[in-house]
This record gives C-alpha cells, structure tokens and sequence, in this order.
C-alpha cells in the first residue's frame, strides 16, 4: 500500500510520485490551504494539500489527529524559509494528489507531544496510544538493534540459539515462583522459570558446548525502577571455559555492542573484588562515575567517648565510616536533614556530619554537634580524609550493613542532586564475591545460587564455608548490574558439600533438582556462563528513567496490567477444571 515510509523522504526524491500510510500526526488549515504532519514507525512528513485537489482536499478537510490515511502525492521542496533542519524530512513536503481515509479515529485519551501532562496509569491504560509516541518508537527500535547484535556476536562466536522450557517445576533461585495448575495432573503445579539455569547446564551435560538464549524469565518479586514480573535475559553458557574466558568473550559483546548501536566506546573494565567495593562504595555494584569513597574510621572512633560511634566501632559486626563532599560544607541545613531522612529509609538510625569551614582553625573552623566528642582523634581524622575547607563529612555507625547500605545509597544520591558525574560511562567486573551469606535464617544462604562453584577445594569448603569465596562474577555499569554469572559446580561430590552447607539434605536435594544431580553422574564438563538483563542494559543505553520504558506492554510497581485489566478472576468451571476452590476473603472484625 506504500512506496515510502515518511521518514525515508529526502531531496533526492524531489519530483518523484510517493505513497504514503501512516496517522494524522497533527492538522493545520492555512487560509485554506491543509497541511497534514503524516507519521508512520519511521517519522514525520509534511503533506500540502490545496483546493485545486477537491475530492483529496475534502477528505483532508474531514481528518482530524490519529485519523490512518493513505497518502499519494510528488516531492516538491519546501518554500524558502518554512525549511526545518531540525527534522530528517525538513527540506521537502508532499504536495498530495489524492487522499485516502482508511479509518477514523476517536480522540485520543491524550496528546502524543503531550504526554508528559497525564499520569503513567493513563499512558499504561492506553499502551498502544502511547507507543505511537516517536519516543517510544525509537526506544523499541534500539531495543530490536541490540537484540540483533547480540545474536550475531554470539553466533558468530559459536553459540547455539537453544530454547529452554517456559512450563518447568519450582527450584530455589531466590525469589518466588509463579505457579501454574496442572489440569492434568490434579493437586500438581509447573513453574515458570526464573531463569534457565539449570536447563543450561543440562545442555552443557548434552555437548552443545556453547548455548544462549533471549529468554523470558518470570520471578513474583517486589517490584521497583528497574525490575518486572516478567523480564528479558541474554542467558549464556560455555563449556571447557573459566571465568577469564567468559568474562572475555562477553566483554567484547558489550564493547561491540555500544559500539555498533551507540558509536561509543566503552572504557576499561577494571576488575574489584567484593570486599572492595563494599569498604570503598558500600555497594557491589558502585557507579564509578561518581567520585566519592567511604572510607573506615573503625580504629579511630573506638577510641572516643561517644557511644554512638565507639559502640559500633568494637562490635564484630559493626562499622563505622566516613563519606567526604567535597565543597560540600555550602549545603543547608534544611538539605542535610532531608538526607538524614533519606538514610533513615535503609535503617540508619540518623545521619552525623561535619562541616570543615577553616581546618586551620583546629575545633574552631569545625561546624557540627559532635565535634566536642571528637577531640582526641580529630587532627587524624582530618588528615586521613584529606579534608579541606568547604568539605562536609558524613558519618555512618551501625552493622556494616546498615552503614553500607545507607551510606552507599547516599553517595549515589549526592552525585545525582551535585552532578558529580566524571565520565559518562564507567563499567566494572565485581569478583570473588563470598560464596555464602548469614541472612539471620537457621542456615546459610547461596549468594548466588547453589550450583556456583567455590574457588577453593572440597576439604577447604568443609573446614571453613563462612570464609570460602566463589567463582561468581558481575558485570556493573553506571551502578547498575549488566548481568552477572560464575563458574558452575560440575562435581558431584563439591556439589553435594555444598548441598550440605546449604542445610539441604539428600531428600529434599532430590525432591527439588534431582535431575541435574543426577546428570552430574554422567560426565559433566567444566562450564559457566552468565545472564544480562536485557531491559536493564536498554534502559541504560537509552536513557530511559525505568526499565517500564523500554517493555513494548510492561506490568505496574503493582504486578497488573492496566491496559488488559491482569491479573482477573476466572470462572468457577475453569477452577473445577484445575481441581482448585477458593478460600472466601475472611470478613473484617467489627470494631469494638
């Protein structure tokens, strides 16, 4: 029904016939001339259409916004002065000879250039509204590109494009399942997957040596900025490979990748171990870009008479550090209070601070309330942080995690609100991650997963575990994890110390993953691999604020989707069907 898309038309086709299709972007009526802004996937083209035309010009005088059109028309230059060199088609218009109306349209719940004027709710309501916006065009466009890329990096490198299984059986991968009935098989429930990660490794088991996928993965989780219910992954993995291996080979993927799609670039990928990221960032997955560190006061605030900071500075599990701004002493009071609050969100019990107003002053060019408690390791602390003046010092003191946590979040709010920014792209690898964590629970949990292998050997796992690092690695770039992955456990024996570490017995080992253990049996290779998060990384290299923005038909912070009103009831037939009845809603209590 076309020649040309909209946003094809140049001035190499001046004179030439064109047919066009595409929505009424926008009509204007000059003195009875019509100019119709047609648009299509590709762009925006002008259309002139005159009184000398009568039926087209009828037809354009009936068209109103979004009304779908069929355009044939000649490519004439604009007039001298009405160019736009701002716009691709800015140089050219489409002088119409016939006019096509092939649908109507209602109006539109809201403008396309102004969406920014109604809530999300409304644009998430009337998805496919929203997604007629250039914006949104373009993002999926740039989304369909990476996809591309990636595929031919990877094929090119010998991986095989290997679906996995959408309907599978629940297995400990750290968040909830979302559980499918079984008609067939009555009291019985399937998975989806939250990954495919133990179907990959079977694949390594089978030979395929190298495999990967764009897989659909499903986890019933709480949602924020970055996370869906239902999300994307590049998922890989690689026989007869170590991490170095890996890490390569998807470094250079990344690297082409920003590359081909961005023209950028990217800088180099230091390595940090995970230790180090959270002494110096409180995080592991630090934004570089932003210049500021945390640094451990421990030795000197045990050594003060002011419990708030001795108290944890001696406790084994506690830590206190100290976060310099510089030229930071210009900030209000009102400001600091506002990031006390902040902090507070990730449990800090309050926000300590010194402004250094003239270090040479000694206590009297120093601004703060607990300065007085400070006197004897003062001039150590100063020198230690290399403070000067127009500094501010912040101060967290609590359970390590407390501080690193709320001190982490507030360096990375500071670059934001200070545009602190040094780069405009800073990637990382983040290695020897622990191999396990103590989250309070009765037994210890994987960092990871299960199937991670521990950089150390089986006798050295037993004799230690709380001190055994693992072969795990993440990719981090701008303060976002890429993707992350390790070296997976391929021995049937490490496997089952760590099983055992874990507080899972033989029984429920079986009951839960019993066929990968028994594949295990069979000759596995060495393998591993990793999984990026497809939304995540377009987020980035678009721009957007969320990963909502880069999904074609994305859920809500609530896990619904308001355009096709999901999750719904069912009928009462349905659930017969599935052997499932439902509990009534229990009747709140009268009030006394």
């Amino acid at each position: 029904m076309r020649s040309h898309y909209c946003g094809q038309l140049n001035e190499t086709l001046v004179d030439q016939t064109v047919t066009l299709c595409g929505w009424v972007h926008r009509r204007r009526d000059h003195g009875g001339v019509i100019f119709l802004d047609m648009r299509d996937r590709d762009g925006i083209a002008q259309v002139v259409v005159d009184p000398d035309t009568a039926e087209a010009f009828a037809n354009a005088d009936r068209c109103r916004n979004e009304f779908v059109l069929r355009i044939v028309g000649r490519v004439r230059p604009r007039p001298e002065g009405t160019q736009n060199p701002n716009m691709p088609t800015g140089m050219i218009e489409v002088l119409a000879k016939e006019v096509e109306i092939l649908n109507t349209a209602a109006t539109p719940p809201f403008q396309l250039d102004e969406h920014g004027k109604v809530g999300e709710e409304v644009r998430l309501k009337h998805r496919y509204i929203d997604l007629r916006r250039p914006e949104m065009l373009d993002k999926l466009r740039l989304r369909s590109r990476i996809s591309h890329s990636v595929r031919a990096f990877l094929e090119g490198q010998g991986f095989l494009d290997i679906e996995t299984p959408i309907l599978t059986r629940a297995t400990p991968e750290g968040a909830r399942d979302y559980l499918v009935p079984s008609r067939t098989h009555a009291g019985s429930f399937f998975a989806l997957p939250q990954s495919p990660q133990l179907f990959k490794q079977l694949l390594m088991v089978s030979g395929f040596d190298r495999y990967y996928q764009i897989a659909k993965c499903f986890r019933d989780e709480d949602l924020r900025a970055d996370r869906q219910p239902e999300f994307t992954q590049i998922d890989l993995e690689a026989s007869f490979v170590d991490e170095d291996e890996i890490m390569g080979i998807t470094e250079s993927m990344i690297r082409q990748l920003f590359q081909e799609v961005l023209e950028v670039e990217l800088p180099e990928f230091p390595r940090m171990p995970y230790s180090e990221a959270m002494s110096r960032y409180g995080s592991d997955k630090p934004d570089l870009r932003i210049p500021l560190e945390l640094v451990d006061v421990d030795d000197l605030m045990a050594q003060v008479d002011f419990k708030v900071f001795s108290g944890p500075a001696k406790a084994e599990d506690g830590r206190v550090a100290a976060l310099k701004v510089p030229g930071g002493a210009e900030l209000s009071r009102k400001l600091i209070d506002e990031y006390t609050k902040f902090v507070g969100i990730y449990g800090a019990k309050g926000l300590a601070w010194i402004k250094v107003n003239e270090r040479a002053k000694g206590l009297e060019g120093l601004q703060s309330p607990i300065v007085k408690f400070m006197e004897n390791v003062i001039d150590e602390l100063l020198e230690r942080l290399d403070a000067q003046d127009g500094d501010i010092i912040f101060f967290g003191a609590d359970k390590a995690r407390v501080v690193n946590e709320a001190l982490g979040a507030l360096r990375v709010k500071l670059g934001e609100d200070l545009d602190l920014y040094t780069q405009a792209w800073a990637p990382l690898w983040v290695v020897d991650f622990p191999m396990f964590e103590d989250d309070g629970s009765a037994r210890m949990q994987a960092l990871h997963h299960p199937f991670t292998a521990p950089s150390c050997d089986v006798a050295a796992l037993k004799a230690d575990p709380a001190q055994a690092l693992s072969r795990a690695y993440d990719m981090v770039l701008n303060g976002t994890e890429l993707g992350g992955g390790s070296i997976r456990i391929h021995d049937q024996e490490m496997q089952r110390v760590v099983l055992e570490v874990l507080g899972i017995d033989q029984a429920e080992a079986e009951e839960k993953f019993g066929f990968l253990l028994d594949a295990l049996k069979y000759g596995a290779p060495p393998h591993g691999g990793l999984a990026f998060g497809l939304d995540r990384l377009v987020m980035l290299m678009t721009g957007a604020r969320t990963i909502r923005e880069v999904i074609a038909f994305p859920k809500t912070q609530s896990a619904a989707c308001l355009m096709t009103d999901a999750p719904g009831t069912v009928s009462g037939e349905q659930l017969k069907e599935l052997n499932i009845r439902l509990r009534a809603k229990a009747k709140p209590e009268a009030a006394e």
